[in-house]
């Protein structure tokens, strides 16, 4: 079977199966909880991946897991590498926390989909106001990280073709140092299988690597993204060193 027509499969799959999902999000979200809320949506990230697997032949190799921090009230701010759409629908299933997503506002008008973050109470930001934005993701932040929740932020602010490196924003250092939850960064290498550009995806292991968290206590909040940004790099080219030649 070519790649193109088990990508076709693929979107089909994404498609008819988010519809359902959607509808349950939504029915549960009126009267449970956004902890429970969140689980629901989860599962159909897993049912995302398990045809990401089957239908596409795409394997994800996942190291440094043990490094997530342990415990119910356990908090962090995840910072990932953002290449694809690939490691939005994964890192929610290998997740212990719900997680909370910082993301552009436009996004809730994707049809179901964008419908069922609307209600997830995550962090949806108007890009053209930074000043605006970044404080409203250290309000929200700091509210759900109180509630239990993880945040996961794009410090890249966008996905980044293969083999390169984006501008890395403060706005997750920040919230990290103001609320005092320790920074984990996050190297994907998606891009390698499911490309920024382009419908086709290619079967194939996709390498992730998650690494130590970083205290923030009193960091300065440039200097701690400049930690990470130099792990991240770094590891990106360790799991994916054909992309840096």
């Amino acid at each position: 079977m070519t790649a193109w027509i088990r990508s076709v499969l693929h979107l089909l799959w994404m498609a008819i199966t988010v519809i359902p999902w959607t509808l349950a999000v939504l029915s549960v979200s009126l009267f449970a909880s956004r902890t429970t809320t969140w689980w629901v949506a989860v599962n159909w990230f897993r049912v995302v991946m398990w045809g990401t697997r089957v239908i596409l032949g795409v394997r994800m190799d996942v190291q440094g897991i043990e490094n997530l921090p342990l415990g119910k009230a356990s908090a962090a701010v995840l910072l990932s590498k953002h290449q694809s759409t690939l490691e939005t629908l994964w890192l929610p299933t290998i997740m212990s926390h719900p997680l909370a997503f910082v993301f552009k506002r436009e996004l809730l008008r994707i049809p179901f989909f964008g419908w069922s973050m609307a209600r997830l109470d995550m962090i949806h930001i108007d890009r053209e106001s930074r000043a605006a934005a970044m404080k409203h993701v250290i309000d929200q932040g700091k509210r759900l990280l109180a509630q239990g929740n993880w945040v996961i932020m794009f410090p890249e602010g966008t996905r980044i073709p293969r083999g390169q490196a984006g501008t890395y924003q403060t706005a997750g250092t920040r919230l990290a140092v103001e609320s005092g939850a320790p920074v984990v960064p996050i190297a994907v290498a998606t891009a390698r299988c499911w490309p920024k550009e382009g419908f086709v995806k290619h079967a194939g292991v996709v390498r992730v690597s998650i690494g130590a968290p970083i205290d923030s206590t009193g960091r300065d909040p440039k200097a701690l993204m400049r930690e990470a940004q130099v792990w991240i790099e770094a590891e990106m080219r360790r799991i994916d060193p054909e992309a840096y030649r």
